[in-house]
């Protein structure tokens, strides 16, 4: 077992990313993670949007949640900390793996074999979707690279991620997704719906069946996110608004730091411009509410109906998705008070 060697200050909530550093080790484990989550996609039933196929941050690192497999369930485990992939079934059976330099055709040979000492019968499509160089696993010698100071960071940036956004979510009360991390594209995703359907999606993702983009954007929808990619600006939030509403780029969004990506159609606020900011979930926060604001409004979204009178107390301690206005200023006794959503 490899034991992380990082020491995490007390007081570094948002660390410093190596990003310029690290494309080799995210290289390598955006294909292993792949391969975990299409033995998900493979087992579970569908649900619409493909939510039944993310992993999701964990404690320790990216996990597929309990999954159904005949009468008993399966869960895979990626540690970052002792760094070690973990597949575990109901019935008491596992088998570990070091994650540690090894290419990804090994580590699929090894994944799957170790599944199939479980028991576990499952047949996936053995290629990666929605990168450019799409080399079939059991033919991948290529990525081959870890280095456990570049995944422990990738997680950590990605705690951070997930934290600021399920306080986020905390402020919609119409149809929303779980806060879930998609493998495809390697990146945490948060949605809200607008009720409505979508049109068509023109599909386009590399190595990736247009249908599958038609089912994921069926309906109206305003999604943030985040991901750890090499390139400058480096790992970044995103957000945008499908089908994208006339006037909808040249919006007035917050914080000053974040842009519009024409090339990607959506926009950005840089991880570091975050890290640096004086409050970092404080503008996370902003970009978010104002870009999903922009959205909505330019959208013709129903936001009365689709947002409540005032966020739930924390703990929670009273109902806040049927509170009518007048209610909105009569705390429960012990409540935290109300909270009001912000509108941009």
């Amino acid at each position: 077992m490899i034991q992380s060697q990082i020491v995490v200050a007390a007081d570094e909530r948002w660390p410093e990313l190596p990003w310029r550093e690290w494309e080799p080790t995210i290289a390598t484990l955006h294909m292993w993670v792949q391969i975990a989550g299409k033995v998900r996609m493979a087992l579970a039933p569908p649900l619409n949007h493909w939510w039944h196929v993310p992993l999701y941050a964990s404690a320790r690192g990216l996990t597929t949640s309990a999954i159904p497999s005949g009468s008993r369930h399966l869960q895979v485990d990626f540690d970052f900390i002792d760094h070690r992939v973990e597949a575990s079934t109901s019935d008491g059976g596992s088998f570990t793996m070091a994650l540690e330099p090894k290419s990804v055709a090994r580590f699929y040979r090894e994944f799957m074999a170790g599944l199939g000492g479980l028991g576990i019968e499952v047949r996936v499509w053995p290629h990666p979707v929605e990168v450019a160089d799409a080399i079939p696993f059991e033919t991948d010698e290529q990525h081959a690279s870890y280095d456990p100071s570049h995944a422990h960071a990738f997680w950590r940036g990605l705690l951070q991620a997930d934290r600021v956004m399920k306080t986020f979510q905390t402020g919609f009360v119409g149809k929303a997704s779980p806060v879930h991390f998609f493998w495809g594209s390697f990146d945490l995703a948060a949605t809200r719906f607008s009720g409505r359907p979508a049109p068509l999606h023109p599909g386009g993702a590399p190595n990736c069946a247009d249908w599958v983009m038609e089912e994921a954007y069926s309906r109206e929808e305003s999604s943030v996110g985040w991901w750890p990619p090499s390139e400058p600006p480096g790992p970044a939030f995103y957000a945008y608004t499908y089908p994208e509403p006339e006037g909808y780029r040249s919006a007035a969004v917050r914080p000053s730091q974040a842009f519009f990506d024409a090339a990607l159609g959506l926009y950005m606020l840089p991880y570091d411009a975050v890290r640096e900011a004086s409050d970092p979930d404080a503008i996370v926060r902003d970009f978010f509410e104002s870009t999903y604001g922009a959205g909505a409004d330019l959208g013709g979204w129903d936001r009365a109906g689709l947002e409540p009178i005032v966020r739930p107390d924390w703990p929670a301690t009273r109902p806040w998705s049927t509170l009518k206005p007048g209610a909105a200023n009569r705390g429960a006794a012990g409540s935290l008070g109300p909270r009001r959503v912000t509108r941009s």
